[in-house]
C-alpha cells in the first residue's frame, strides 16, 4: 500500500481533501463495481471464461441489457496501453461499462482509472459552459462571445506582437485528427510554437531512438513482451503506471520462466514481482548501462554478426565503456559490480531480451543520452528486430504516441518531416495551399541587442520554445528570446499547469500573460492558482469519449474510438472549437477545403483521409477509417501474442491489430502494418523492414548501409540507399510506376522529378514498386552507436545540475551553457552555482517523482473522479526510516519539504518507508490546488474544484534541461525535509 487507507469518509482533516459534506462516502469493491457500470454479477460469471473468450456487454447479468441497448467502443482516455472500453448507452445516456474481453490488448480488464472512466463524462466537476475572469470573478458567458473576444485578442497581439507571442499548447489526449489539426492550425498561424505533453515525457526517447535506427518509437509491443526471455525494467513502474501491461510482462515471466529485472532508485510494486532488484542513484542510468556493456565485452557476451552487419559506430563506444570498470560504477551509482555483472550477462545470453523504460530513464539533462545507452544495449547484444526483443517504450498519455506523430513538437511538421523547406512543401500540397503562403504567416524577427534578424523563411524553419520553458519565454528579457516578442498569449488544451519544474516561476509568467486560453473538460491547474485577475477564458472541451477518432498506443496500433455520448452541458469538441476559432481567424476555408464541415463540426474520418495523404514518411497512409473501424469490429480475431489475424479472414486478413505504423501504401494495397520494427525475418509486404538509411551512404571512409543483411524476399541482397525516382530509374524500377502514379509524381517533382522520394510521392507509387520488390523504400542502413549530429554523438555520464555528488562535478561536468530553442540554457552556470555554494549540504536527499495507480498526469481528472479520490486521499512524500529519524519525523506527520530553489516549499504527509533508499525521497506527481502551504480551493470556479487537493511536486524541482530536446530534470533534484 502507497499509503494509509480508511474504509470511513474521505478525512477532512489537512489539505488534500473535501469538507465532510462533500467528500464521496466509502463504497465496498461490489458497491463500486456497481456504480462504475461494471455489475458484481457480470464480473462473477466471468470467473468462468477462459482468457481471450467472448461475450455480448448486453448479455444476462450486465447492467442493462434488452433490445434498447446501443454498444459502443472507446479508448480508455489514460495511459498508453490502449485499453478498449465498451459502452452501453440507452437513450443517449451511457448506462453500463464493460472492460472489452473481444480486445487483444486489455481482454477483459481494466485498471482502477478504467473501470471508473464512465464519472470522466457524467461528473458534476468538469467545466458546464464556457466562463472568463474578470476582475478576479469566474463569470458565464456564452461560447460566441468566447470565441469572438478571445479572436480579437489574439488578432490584436499577433498585429503589436507577431505570431509567435502566442503559444498553442496541445494534448496527448486529443485524438490524432485534433492532435493533427492544432499542428495544422499552427502552421496556418504562422508559428512553430505548438507542442504538448511528450516534451515532458518522451521527447528524450523519440530523440534517441530516431537517431540510433530511425524512427523514434517503441520497437515491439506490450503483448510481445511474452516472447521474452529476460526483461529489464529500467526507470519504469507498469505495475502502476501501466497496470494492464503487468499482465503481459507476468505472463512473459511465467510462460518463459523470464527474468524480470527491475533497475530502479525506489523499490516500487513492479520491483516487487523482479526475478532481481538493482537500486540505483538517480541520474546514473549511463554509468550502468556501460557498466553493463563492460562486462558485457570483457567476455564476448557481445553479438558480433549482428554489431557487423547491421551497426556502425560500435568500436567508438568500446572506448567509453573501457572507462567504466566494476569500481568506477560502484564509486558513481551504487550497484555493485558482481551484481551489475549478472544483469549483463542474463541480458547477452539468455534471449530473446529486451530493454523497458519509461520517464525515469527520460527526464534528465541527458535523457537522450540515456536512451541512447539503452537503445546501444540491444543493439550490441542483438535484441532489437526480433519477437521478444526491442526497445519497449511505455508511453504515459492514452495519446501521446500519436499526438507526437501528428506534429504536436515544436520541432516538426505532421509524422516527422522536418522544418525544412522540402517539408513545408510536402504539407502545402497535401493542403492544396500556396506554400509561399504559408511562409507569409511568419514572422520577420529585426535584430536587437546582438540578436540577428531572421527572415520569414528563417522563422518557418527555426524550431520552437519547448513546453517546458514557455514561462521563460515570458519572463526574460526580450532579447534573450530569439524571435519577434516574449510570449504573450498561451492557449492551452489537456495540459495541466502542475507538470513542468519551477511553479513559482510559472506563476510569475501566467501573472504576465495578456490572455490565458484553457480549453478542457476541466479548468485545470492554470486557471486555479492566485496569478491572474482578468484576461482568462476556461472553453468546456469534451472528453475523446464522446467524439469520434483514433488513438496510437505505444506499440504504434491506431484504435478508432466512436462517440460513445454526445458532449455533456455546453461542451464542444476539439475538431468544432479550432474550426470556430480558425473562422473567426480568417482561415478556415482553407484549412478545411478538404474536410467535411457538419453544423460547424469537422468530420473526423476526412481528417484521417487527409493524415493518409500525406503521411508517407512514417507509414500513417494506410490506416483509414474503414480499416480500422473494421478492427474494433473484429478485435477477437487478433492473436494474443503476435496480434495477428488469419489471414483468411475477409475483413481483417493478415491484418496486425490496429495496423502499427509504419503501415506502407495506400490503404487499398493492404499492407498489414508492422508489429516488430526493423525485423529482417519478414518480408516487407509482410511487415518486415530494416534499418533506415536517412543519415547517408557513407561516413569517414565506412559504410552507413547494411553489410550481406537483408530483408527475406528482397531483390537487393545487401544495404542500398533510400529510394528517390533517381534510384528508380538506376534499377528500371520506375516502369513499374503506372500512368496515373508518374502524372502525380510529375506534378510534385516539376523540374526535379528525380528529387521526389519515396516520402514526398503523393501517388504513393515508389513504395507500392519496392514493396513489390521486396525492399524497404526508407533503404537498408546500419543503426548508429555513434551520431554524430548530437552534443554527444556516444554517450558520456553527466552528473544532474543538482547533484548530491559535487565531488563528481569536475570529472562528470554538465554541458556547457548553450542558446537552445529560442533561449539560454545555462545549466553550467547553476551546476557551478550549486557546487560553489554547497547546495548539497543544505539539500542533502535526492528527490524522485512518479505515478500512483490511482491517478494520472496532472490528475485533474482523476482527482475529480470520487471513485479514484477515495483510493488515494493525499498528496505525500516517501522518506527513508533513517532519514525520517534524523529529523524526529514520524509516519504520517506532516512535513515541509524544501526545494534547492526560489525559496519553494510543500507541505505534505510523511511516508517512512525502506522503498527509498537513505538519502532519497520520492513525490507523486498528480496532485495541485494547494501552493506552499496554502490552499488554492477558492480560485476554481464554483463546482469545478477536484476531490483531492495537494502540493504539487514541481513546486519544488528545479532548472535542468536536456540540450536536445528542452526535457527537464524532474528525477533527480535534491530537497530538504523538516517536520511541520
Amino acid at each position: 500500500m502507497l499509503i494509509k487507507r480508511r474504509t470511513s469518509e474521505a478525512r477532512p482533516a489537512g489539505p488534500a481533501v473535501l469538507p465532510r459534506e462533500a467528500a464521496a462516502p466509502a463504497l465496498d469493491r461490489r458497491s463500486f463495481l456497481r456504480r462504475s457500470g461494471l455489475v458484481a454479477g457480470g464480473l462473477a460469471a466471468a470467473g468462468a471464461i477462459q482468457l481471450g473468450s467472448v461475450r455480448k456487454a448486453d448479455a444476462a447479468g450486465t447492467a442493462v441489457g434488452g433490445p434498447d441497448v446501443t454498444i459502443r467502443r472507446n479508448i480508455c482516455t489514460h495511459c498508453s496501453v490502449g485499453c478498449t472500453v465498451t459502452a452501453e448507452v440507452v437513450n443517449g445516456v451511457w448506462v453500463g461499462q464493460e472492460p472489452s474481453w473481444a480486445s487483444p490488448i486489455n481482454r477483459g480488464t481494466h485498471c482502477a482509472k478504467g473501470a471508473a472512466i464512465r464519472e470522466l463524462v457524467t461528473s458534476d466537476r468538469r467545466l458546464k459552459y464556457p466562463m472568463k475572469l474578470a476582475g478576479g470573478q469566474w463569470h458565464r458567458i456564452a461560447w460566441d462571445q468566447a470565441i469572438e473576444e478571445v479572436g480579437n485578442k489574439l488578432l490584436e497581439i499577433r498585429e503589436a506582437n507577431g505570431a509567435d507571442a502566442v503559444y498553442w499548447l496541445g494534448s496527448a489526449k486529443y485524438t490524432n485528427e485534433a492532435a493533427y489539426l492544432l499542428r495544422k492550425f499552427g502552421a496556418f498561424w504562422g508559428t512553430n510554437n505548438t507542442d504538448h505533453q511528450a516534451r515532458i515525457c518522451h521527447s528524450t526517447t523519440v530523440a534517441g531512438v530516431a537517431n540510433t535506427w530511425g524512427y523514434g518509437a517503441q520497437t515491439n509491443s506490450y503483448n510481445d513482451l511474452r516472447n521474452a526471455r529476460t526483461m529489464i525494467i529500467m526507470g519504469g513502474n507498469p505495475a502502476e503506471a501501466h497496470p494492464i501491461s503487468m499482465q503481459h510482462i507476468l505472463a512473459g515471466k511465467e510462460i518463459n520462466r523470464a527474468n524480470l529485472v527491475v533497475i530502479d532508485p525506489r523499490f516500487t510494486r513492479t520491483a516487487a514481482h523482479a526475478t532481481e532488484y538493482v537500486r540505483i542513484r538517480s541520474g546514473t542510468d549511463i554509468p550502468v548501462a556501460w557498466g553493463m556493456l563492460w562486462h558485457i565485452f570483457q567476455n564476448g557476451w557481445e553479438d558480433k554478426d549482428f554489431i557487423r552487419q547491421r551497426v556502425y559506430g560500435m568500436d567508438d563506444v568500446r572506448k567509453e565503456v573501457a572507462k567504466w570498470t566494476p569500481e568506477e560504477v560502484e564509486r558513481v551509482s551504487g550497484v555493485p559490480g558482481e551484481q551489475l555483472k549478472r544483469v549483463a550477462e542474463l541480458f547477452a545470453k539468455e534471449k530473446p531480451s529486451t530493454l523497458i523504460w519509461c520517464m525515469g530513464a527520460t527526464q534528465h539533462t541527458v535523457g537522450t543520452a540515456n536512451v541512447r545507452a539503452l537503445c546501444i544495449l540491444c543493439l550490441a547484444t542483438g535484441n532489437v528486430g526480433k519477437p521478444g526483443t526491442g526497445a519497449n517504450i511505455f508511453r504515459g498519455h492514452t495519446n501521446v504516441q500519436g499526438a507526437t506523430d501528428l506534429g504536436l513538437d515544436v520541432t516538426s511538421l505532421p509524422l516527422y518531416y522536418g522544418l525544412v523547406e522540402g517539408g513545408w512543401k510536402h504539407w502545402a500540397r497535401v493542403w492544396e495551399v500556396e506554400y509561399d503562403w504559408l511562409q507569409s504567416r511568419f514572422d520577420e524577427v529585426p535584430a536587437q541587442a546582438g540578436r540577428k534578424a531572421r527572415s520569414r523563411k528563417e522563422s518557418m524553419e527555426a524550431p520552437g520554445i519547448t513546453s517546458t520553458r514557455w514561462f521563460d519565454a515570458v519572463n526574460l528579457p526580450a532579447d534573450q528570446v530569439d524571435q519577434k516578442s516574449p510570449i504573450r498569449a498561451m492557449m492551452i488544451s489537456g495540459h495541466g499547469g502542475n507538470t513542468v519544474t519551477r511553479l513559482p516561476e510559472a506563476l510569475n509568467g501566467l501573472n504576465r500573460l495578456d490572455l490565458l486560453v484553457i480549453a478542457d473538460p476541466h479548468p485545470t491547474t492554470f486557471a486555479a492558482l492566485d496569478a491572474r485577475k482578468d484576461g482568462t477564458y476556461l472553453l468546456p472541451i469534451c472528453t475523446s469519449l464522446e467524439m469520434d477518432g483514433c488513438r496510437t498506443a505505444s506499440n504504434r496500433s491506431l484504435q478508432w474510438g466512436e462517440q460513445i455520448v454526445k458532449p455533456a452541458f455546453e461542451s464542444k469538441n476539439d475538431y468544432e472549437f479550432l474550426y470556430l476559432l480558425a473562422k473567426k481567424l480568417g482561415f478556415a476555408d482553407s484549412m478545411f477545403k478538404n474536410i467535411k464541415v457538419e453544423n460547424n463540426v469537422p468530420l473526423a474520418e476526412d481528417i484521417l483521409r487527409e493524415i493518409n495523404r500525406g503521411g508517407w514518411s512514417t507509414g500513417y497512409c494506410g490506416q483509414s477509417p474503414e480499416r480500422l473501424k473494421a478492427h474494433m469490429k473484429n478485435q477477437a480475431k487478433f492473436d494474443l501474442v503476435t496480434l495477428r489475424a488469419p489471414k483468411d479472414d475477409p475483413e481483417v486478413g493478415g491484418d496486425y491489430y490496429g495496423l502499427p505504423w509504419p503501415c506502407w501504401g495506400k490503404p487499398e494495397i493492404r499492407h498489414p502494418g508492422s508489429a516488430v520494427l526493423y525485423n529482417t525475418a519478414l518480408h516487407v509486404k509482410d511487415g518486415g523492414g530494416t534499418f533506415r538509411a536517412r543519415f547517408g551512404v557513407e561516413r569517414n571512409g565506412q559504410t552507413l548501409l547494411a553489410e550481406d543483411s537483408y530483408s527475406v524476399g528482397s531483390e537487393l541482397t545487401d544495404g542500398y540507399p533510400e529510394f528517390t525516382m533517381a534510384v528508380m530509374r538506376k534499377l528500371g524500377w520506375d516502369k513499374d510506376l503506372t500512368a496515373e502514379e508518374m502524372a502525380v509524381i510529375t506534378r510534385v517533382g516539376g523540374n526535379t522529378i528525380d528529387a521526389v522520394s519515396w516520402a514526398t510521392d503523393l501517388s504513393g507509387g515508389i513504395q507500392r514498386v519496392c514493396l513489390d520488390h521486396g525492399v524497404m523504400h526508407y533503404g537498408n542502413a546500419k543503426a548508429r552507436a555513434n551520431a554524430w549530429n548530437l552534443p554527444d554523438p556516444v554517450p558520456v555520464h553527466r552528473e544532474p545540475i543538482y547533484t548530491p555528488r559535487p565531488d563528481l562535478v569536475a570529472k562528470y561536468p554538465t554541458r556547457p551553457d548553450e542558446r537552445q530553442f529560442r533561449m539560454p540554457n545555462i545549466g553550467f552556470t547553476v551546476q557551478k552555482a550549486a557546487v560553489d555554494r554547497e547546495i548539497a549540504k543544505n539539500f542533502p536527499i535526492i528527490l524522485t517523482s512518479g505515478r500512483l495507480v490511482e491517478y494520472e498526469g496532472g490528475g485533474e481528472e482523476t482527482r475529480s473522479n470520487p471513485w479514484l479520490a477515495e483510493l488515494q486521499q493525499e498528496m505525500f512524500v516517501e522518506i527513508n526510516t533513517r532519514d525520517a529519524a534524523e529529523r524526529g519525523i514520524k509516519d504520517g506527520a506532516w512535513v515541509w519539504v524544501l526545494g534547492a530553489e526560489n525559496g519553494s516549499q510543500t507541505k505534505v504527509k510523511a511516508l517512512v518507508t525502506e522503498r527509498v533508499g537513505r538519502g532519497v525521497a520520492f513525490m507523486p506527481f498528480h496532485f495541485s490546488g494547494w501552493y506552499q502551504g496554502k490552499d488554492m480551493r477558492q480560485y476554481y470556479p464554483a463546482g469545478t474544484d477536484p476531490v483531492v487537493l495537494g502540493e504539487s511536486v514541481n513546486t519544488i524541482t528545479t532548472y535542468g534541461f536536456d540540450p536536445v530536446t528542452g526535457m527537464q530534470e524532474t528525477k533527480s533534484t535534491l530537497c530538504q525535509i523538516r517536520a511541520a
